[in-house]
Formats: C-alpha cells, structure tokens, sequence
C-alpha cells in the first residue's frame, strides 16, 4: 500500500526532503509554503520508464492476499479473470482522465484535480473518502499483522496448526505490543524519511508472495487438501462479491496524479503507455496469485491466503515475515496521509495557515494521531477477518476509480463550449458511464457487506 511513494526516488535526482512532507496526498493548506528544492526536483522530471515503476509500487500491496478468496467468490478462474480484465479497461481509463484533468487545471493532487474540476463540495466529499479508506486501510493492517504473526509464533514454537494457549502468543495481546512498541512512535513524527525503503519492501515483498503460491501450486504440499473448485458462479450477483477486493488490488488512482505531474513529459499519450503497461503488470501479479491461489485450496481458501498454508513451510514463514515488515512500515505512511487531509479539511474549515502556531499544530497532530491509532487497533482486534474490511473499503475504492474520475471528465468537457463533436459527446458519455458503474459498485458491495456484517 505504497500509496505516497516518491517520484524523485525513481528518477535518480537527490533531494534532502525526499517526500517526507507526503506531497502525493498533502493539501494545499497544510503544504501552503512553496519549498524551492522541491520544484527543482520535480523539474528534472521522471522519465515513462521510472513512471511505470511508481504507479506498480502504489498499486501493489496487501489487497494481494485476498485474490484467491476473491475468485472463490466470483465462481471460479474463468469469472474472476474475465471480471478482472472488464474493470482494467475503466481502472486504464480513470488513469488516463485523471492525468488530462491535471492538466487541464494545473492540480497535481487527487483532491485538488476533483476540487478544481467539480467544485469545492465535490472536494470535500473526495478528501473525506480519502481519509475513510487509509483508515479502513490501517485496520486491515493491524489485522494482517495479527494473522501473520499466529502463525510464525505456531511455527518458531512446532505446534502445528495452533498457537499455544500461552498469554503472550495471544493474538490480541502480540497485535497490540507491536501497535504500541513499533508502530505508534513511528506514526507520531510531523515528517516520515523512511518511506523510500518501506516502498522498495513493499515491492519485494508482493512478488515473493506471488512466485511462492506459484511454486506451491506447481509443487503442493502432500497434507494440503484442496476443497471445492467450483467452474462458474452461483448466480451473476455473486459476481459482484470479488469487486471490491478488484478495486483496492488495483487502486493507484489517488497517487497517481502526482506521479502525472512530476513526469518531464506531462503528455496524455507517454502516460497512457505508462499506466496501461502498469495496470499489465499488475494483472499478472494478482491473476497469478489468485488463479494459483484458488486453485491450491479450492473452496477452502481463506481470505488471507497465507493463512491456509501449514504454519512450518519455510518459504511460506518468510513469506509472512516480509508482509509484517511491509505493513509495519505502511501503516504509519498511510495513517500520515489520512492525517494529512484530515489537517487540510481542519486548517480550511478554520482558515488558518498551518505555520501559524508550530505548538498548537503540534498538539493537534499529536491528538489525531492517537485516536486514529487506538480507534484502528480496537476495531482490528475484534472484526474477525481482512475480508471484512476490504469489502467495505473496496467500495470507495471505486469511488476513486470510476465515480470522481468520471465526475472530472464530464465538468472538463461541459467547461469546452466551442467545439461539441461528436467525440466530446462520446467522452462526455463514457463519464456518465463511469459514474454510474462506480455508484452502483459502491452501493452494491457495501450494502452487501454491512447485510453480511449484521446477519453474521
């Protein structure tokens, strides 16, 4: 979930603030000083090669591990590719708009591109949405590190499938000694310089999974019986269960403006090579996890497929160990973007400029910072799995994908009022399109998951 990585960390020119004020997410009215050495980095550009990797880093992170689940869901390989290959054509697209509604308004973050280009309502709804999903985002961490560390516990200790009954190997209590001794002083600094490595951590640790289901597909383990492998959905709504775990797999759109923006070529077509062999990439990443994660375990599968592997595979506890690392380091990345906005919307409901009182920012940032950590840690100590979180986040996600992407074209075009050719009609189209799938996305899956919620 590298969802602020640098741009200038790929395009080989130094910096002494190398991101850590967070300018993927930052608000204009907490980031209002112009920083000089900034812009020079941004002038010397990333070239469509280093823009490729960037976009793969923000879109790779640990929705991977519920792809299996999720073609379980959809019915099988066959739905869950085809699904998959559908979304890509308007996941490419949204891309695509995003970066021509930079350009258009000259906006080099995600909310202020849809603020410009739709109003200052439709802006504070994006930057709210923002801050909903990196929050959602930081209870499935916790709740990946909890699983993970089960079973690297049951296996430094041999015992099988279990953890023992032992006070400290408790899952609740190991979740919150590595919330409060690691994640939480890391999470509280007004800037992050780390966050150069925790994405290149992120990248290793996504592709290890993915070779490791792989190899353990081709060579299964003997005591690895797969369940159920159904061929075809159980009804076309079922579907719709594996979209949102798509969508947050696959959502890079919120740091992908300013990847856009930092490019020396700030063209529509250079960018949408880059995205469409990005989004590529990516597909083969989780198709391949998911096609051989499904097929390993079947119906069995559970929703974090490392946690249908025996607890003592080697390959598999590294596996495990390199996803604990990734989400320790993420958590306080996104939790600093969430914290980000949430500023920004404070600061303008307030009118204040953030250099105004260094004390009182610092209080501010303090206190936000731990009811966000303490509300994130006790709702991922008591909701049972990361499928739960990521079918409700995975319905803003497609806010970010299709709805506010789509809003941003048709106000783009409705603003050309001289030339309406029949392409501009079709464009304007292909936004209500999008809109509309996205709506329906993102009413169809959270309804579903909070019906779920309450009937479980």
């Amino acid at each position: 979930m590298a969802i602020n990585a640098d741009a200038e960390d790929w395009a080989g020119v130094g910096s002494h603030d190398s991101g850590e004020r967070a300018w993927l997410l930052q608000s204009p009215s907490v980031d209002s000083i112009p920083n000089p050495e900034m812009e020079r980095t941004r002038s010397g550009g990333v070239s469509s090669f280093g823009a490729v990797f960037i976009v793969v880093n923000a879109a790779l992170g640990a929705g991977l591990l519920n792809f299996p689940a999720a073609f379980n869901m959809a019915g099988g390989v066959t739905a869950g590719v085809m699904l998959q290959m559908f979304m890509l054509i308007f996941i490419i697209t949204g891309l695509v708009i995003l970066g021509y509604c930079s350009k258009v308004s000259n906006e080099s973050t995600y909310q202020e591109v849809v603020r410009a280009s739709c109003g200052k309502v439709t802006g504070v709804i994006c930057e709210v949405a923002i801050a909903v999903y990196t929050f959602g985002t930081c209870i499935a961490f916790f709740i990946v590190i909890g699983d993970q560390l089960d079973r690297l516990i049951a296996a430094a200790g041999h015992e099988g499938d279990t953890v023992g009954d032992l006070w400290y190997t408790d899952r609740k209590f190991t979740i919150v000694v590595t919330a409060v001794l690691i994640i939480l002083p890391l999470s509280i600094p007004k800037e992050i310089g780390f966050q150069k490595y925790a994405s290149m951590l992120s990248v290793m640790g996504t592709w290890y999974v993915t070779i490791v289901v792989i190899i353990k597909y081709i060579w299964p383990d003997r005591e690895i019986t797969p369940g159920y492998i159904p061929t075809s959905a159980s009804s076309w709504t079922a579907v719709f269960n594996a979209m949102p775990t798509i969508c947050f797999g696959f959502q890079c759109h919120v740091s992908c403006v300013p990847v856009f923006d930092s490019m020396s070529k700030k063209e529509i077509k250079p960018w949408g090579v880059v995205v469409t062999l990005s989004m590529i990439i990516c597909l083969f990443v989780y198709t391949g996890t998911g096609v051989c994660g499904f097929l390993t375990f079947g119906s069995n599968v559970s929703q974090d497929v490392l946690m249908s592997y025996p607890p003592d595979d080697i390959a598999v506890a590294i596996a495990r160990a390199f996803i604990v690392v990734c989400v320790i380091t993420s958590y306080p990345i996104l939790h600093f973007c969430g914290r980000a906005v949430i500023e920004g919307l404070w600061l303008r409901f307030q009118g204040e400029q953030v250099e105004v009182c260094v004390r009182r920012e610092q209080r501010r940032r303090i206190l936000q910072t731990l009811v966000w950590f303490v509300v994130t840690l006790v709702l991922a100590l008591f909701i049972p799995d990361i499928g739960r979180v990521i079918s409700l986040i995975g319905g803003l996600a497609a806010c970010f994908i299709f709805v506010f992407p789509g809003l941003c074209l048709i106000q783009a075009k409705l603003a050309e009022t001289d030339n309406r050719s029949a392409s501009w009609h079709g464009l304007v189209g292909m936004g209500v399109v999008m809109v509309t799938i996205g709506t329906f996305v993102f009413g169809l899956t959270t309804t579903n998951s909070i019906y779920q919620d309450v009937v479980s």
